[in-house]
């Protein structure tokens, strides 16, 4: 049976055991899960991953080797070293941590007789279901072509991180636009000084290089740095205000009138981020557990996205 967008919405926000057991997996327990890799197996969203990460080498390369070590200034090369490669490790460790998290994907197949009749509903009582990979979709859920899941609170697909950006993993997608904004303009900075330096010492001694091989290595970096910072700053400033506003960017773009009750900004900030302002919400580190990289399921081992 077919209802209106806002009938559905409504059903299934206020089904009480639709709200609590969404989760529901028949072949996997939730701690088999928790020890299982979410990886989508994507060629174009692989490449553009590694793509992501030969950049940031690239921009550390020169930045360290063509930059700051022939440097004469020791404190200058120590501290700028320091800080852009902390900003670097910050940036791709986000990056890891959104690829590899489960974005919220609703389990496939969970639309099952049993299922249904655990939700006991009552007579007329209409829930959604995902025709695409066979599951009852939560509110605000929308299916990915390309994950082939219904994703909860799904933003976007972004390829650079090979993954959906949704409920579970939108906090390590904010802090990779971020950090990559800041070390794309910390490494503008430092070839603006370099040019400086450069262009007054005669190019003799600025670069252990030659000066055609540095130019071009700095031009092509500066070229990079503006191109992330741009693209990046923009995509940061886009995803603070979904968040703040408690509204996704495929909500918005498709102009669905908001069926939940919103968070006030600063909750929505509280429940991507978690919990009061720490240092926590900007430590890509928080939460992470070596051993669920290091633990094997015990049926087929890592989970990997069909």
């Amino acid at each position: 049976t077919m209802q209106s967008s806002g009938h559905r919405f409504r059903d299934v926000e206020h089904h009480p055991l639709l709200a609590e057991n969404d989760n529901y997996d028949s072949s996997s327990s939730e701690a088999d899960m928790a020890e299982r890799v979410w990886f989508i197996r994507d060629g174009c969203g692989m490449v553009c991953a590694i793509m992501t990460w030969l950049l940031v080498v690239y921009a550390d390369f020169v930045v360290t080797f063509v930059m700051l070590l022939p440097s004469k200034d020791f404190w200058y090369s120590v501290i700028n070293g320091v800080l852009f490669n902390c900003l670097a490790v910050l940036a791709l460790s986000s990056h890891l941590r959104t690829m590899l998290t489960d974005p919220g994907a609703v389990p496939k197949g969970n639309a099952t007789k049993e299922y249904m009749d655990n939700l006991q509903l009552k007579p007329g009582e209409v829930i959604y279901k995902c025709p695409k990979c066979c599951s009852i979709k939560p509110e605000r859920a929308h299916h990915c072509s390309i994950c082939k899941r219904c994703i909860r609170k799904m933003d976007h697909h972004c390829p650079w991180v090979n993954n959906c950006v949704g409920e579970k993993n939108q906090r390590f997608f904010v802090l990779f636009t971020m950090y990559i904004a800041l070390i794309s303009a910390h490494a503008l900075i430092l070839c603006g000084f370099q040019f400086f330096s450069c262009v007054r010492g005669q190019w003799t001694e600025c670069s252990d290089f030659s000066p055609p091989v540095t130019v071009i290595l700095m031009i092509f970096l500066c070229l990079e740095g503006f191109l992330f910072l741009t693209f990046t700053a923009v995509m940061f400033g886009t995803q603070i205000h979904s968040i703040c506003n408690d509204e996704t960017e495929i909500e918005r773009l498709k102009s669905e009138k908001p069926t939940w009750e919103r968070r006030l900004r600063w909750e929505g900030m509280k429940s991507v981020f978690g919990g009061q302002p720490s240092l926590l919400w900007i430590n890509p580190f928080a939460g992470f557990r070596i051993r669920r990289l290091l633990l094997r399921g015990k049926k087929g081992g890592p989970e990997f996205s069909v």
